[in-house]
């Protein structure tokens, strides 16, 4: 690999960044184990948790009944999206004052390709450094920083050193770092699968390193190409500089968790003609239909397929939905929340796209 070829990409993760933001506005909380998110006494789920609730073993996505047992002197507030939202648009001002290659992921994260940038500055760490500094003078909150030659990289990079860290990982060292890491520490490998994993035997990046592709595929489905690569460092994705998510989806928490398939599939075709209806309503059809499924433990896990026409009619929304239900472990397992999103659409000469659909000759059959 040439020199002038390897990217370099940073990862910007702000530090608790709810939870901080509410410990910078109100001093009586800080240094106070905070967290933000719902009641506990509903079905309320932590938002953000503050370093201090972490030590409890407290987590975002965790059930606040959950977290209150673990620490229960902890401090409940309520989120506040439109200051949050504010305080991301600071951040991302201060990005491009660098490069336009900005892809946020969030309100707190994003990446950002310094390949070639607006100070002419061959090095990304010196960037992720200037950044870091400016973000804190801003907003006076801190950030953590990866810096690599991948987003993949610069992702786990990035969780290195919280908070308020940054951490490099180099071409070279890339694949020795990769093969000592822990298999629970690579993005995408969410509590569920860490257990299978280690089930089978992988407990590090070396231990996933020596499975061979089409024995992941049999394993875990498609995922297992994504272990395949993400072990070897192989990312090739770019940063997005228009992330125009054009998608419409409806998702829905239910007040008991549920594991009856016939009830699923009945709601999955309800979901599908509210869908459906947005879909004529916004004059748009989409290409690519996408199941959310988040277990009774937490896990959230989503499921795609793609058509080469356009779609937009109930019927084939909540069936392809129903199939994707197969590579999943519903009905196995219970379910909190279900979803169903339609996205890469045309919301443009919707008549010109469907005409071509028109299946002629139907009539006769």
């Amino acid at each position: 690999m040439q020199e002038s070829h390897i990217r370099k990409i940073i990862h910007i993760d702000m530090d608790a960044f709810y939870a901080s933001v509410e410990q910078r506005d109100f001093p009586e909380y800080r240094g106070k184990p905070l967290i933000v998110g719902g009641s506990p006494e509903g079905r309320g789920v932590v938002a953000a948790a503050s370093y201090e609730v972490r030590k409890f073993g407290v987590h975002s996505a965790m059930p606040a009944a959950q977290a209150i047992r673990l620490c229960p002197h902890a401090i409940f507030v309520k989120p506040r999206f439109e200051v949050y939202r504010e305080v991301s648009q600071q951040i991302r001002e201060v990005f491009f004052q660098y490069t336009d290659k900005v892809e946020p992921l969030s309100l707190d994260e994003a990446y950002l390709d310094v390949t070639e940038n607006h100070i002419n500055l061959p090095s990304a760490t010196l960037i992720a450094q200037r950044i870091r500094k400016q973000i804190k003078e801003k907003t006076r909150l801190t950030a953590s920083a990866g810096v690599a030659h991948n987003k993949f990289l610069a992702k786990v990079a990035s969780d290195l050193d919280k908070p308020d860290g940054l951490s490099v990982i180099l071409p070279e060292d890339a694949e020795e770092f990769l093969e000592k890491l822990p298999i629970g520490e690579f993005y995408g490998i969410g509590d569920a699968t860490e257990s299978k994993m280690k089930s089978l035997g992988i407990y590090t990046g070396k231990d996933l390193k020596e499975w061979p592709e089409i024995d992941l595929v049999e394993k875990f489905g498609k995922t297992g190409r994504y272990y395949y690569r993400i072990v070897r460092g192989i990312d090739k994705r770019e940063v997005k500089t228009h992330r125009i998510r054009k998608s419409i989806g409806k998702e829905r928490t239910f007040s008991e968790d549920i594991d009856d398939l016939s009830w699923i599939h009945t709601f999955l075709k309800e979901l599908a003609v509210k869908i459906a209806k947005s879909m004529k309503n916004k004059q748009a059809a989409g290409k690519t239909v996408t199941l959310k499924v988040r277990y009774d433990d937490f896990e959230t896990i989503t499921r795609s397929t793609s058509f080469t026409h356009y779609i937009d009619d109930a019927k084939d929304i909540g069936e392809t939905a129903i199939s994707l239900l197969e590579e999943t472990q519903v009905g196995d397992r219970k379910v909190r929340l279900l979803g169903i999103t339609l996205s890469n659409l045309n919301l443009k000469e919707r008549g010109h796209f469907k005409q071509l659909e028109i299946p002629f000759g139907e009539e006769e059959m």
